[in-house]
């Protein structure tokens, strides 16, 4: 078995809907990601250490997946009673983020330096200290794709893998960048 049908495994043990490899060559930095995050659609902008401006311009987002060649993509999908079933929204998120944060802890032990990217801003602190201090976690800060500037639609149709799954469905994609 290749590393990367282990790491594979990993990600369907931990709970993932699906998983698929990852050439962060394949991944392409977006301005206009970036302006969405500053027009405030998830409110977290210039609030936390993961979120913009604090986890860094483009470039030195870049400068960080430059150095890694090879990945992992994985997702939770949900299914919703209708568009407005906030509930199984959360409830997928919450799952998603708990697979995550388990698959985190696994490849870590493999893979020390990885740069793990997930959905949604950083949770490991209740309240996080930007801007008035140092993040209290740097080795376990996580900022999302999208705060690195990823168009995830983008990522995972260049990676092979679905985005959208029908009417009545929600995912969410999160991805792991391995030395």
């Amino acid at each position: 078995m290749t590393d990367m049908e282990t790491i594979l495994r990993m990600a369907e043990e931990a709970g993932f809907t699906y998983a698929a490899p990852l050439d962060p060559a394949t991944i392409e930095l977006k301005d206009e990601v970036r302006a969405m995050c500053a027009s405030g659609s998830c409110g977290q902008y210039g609030k936390r250490w993961s979120c913009p401006p604090g986890c860094g311009e483009l470039s030195e987002c870049a400068a960080k997946i430059a150095g890694y060649r090879t990945g992992i993509l994985v997702q939770s999908v949900g299914e919703l009673e209708d568009s407005m079933d906030v509930e199984a929204m959360m409830e997928t998120e919450s799952d998603h983020k708990a697979h995550f944060q388990d698959l985190y802890a696994d490849l870590r032990k493999r893979y020390p330096h990885m740069l793990a990217l997930g959905a949604g801003c950083c949770t490991q602190c209740a309240a996080c200290s930007y801007p008035d201090a140092p993040c209290r976690f740097p080795d376990r800060m996580v900022s999302s794709m999208e705060a690195y500037g990823m168009l995830v639609l983008e990522v995972c149709q260049k990676n092979g893998m679905a985005y959208y799954y029908g009417s009545n469905t929600i995912a969410y994609t999160s991805c792991f960048l391995l030395e």
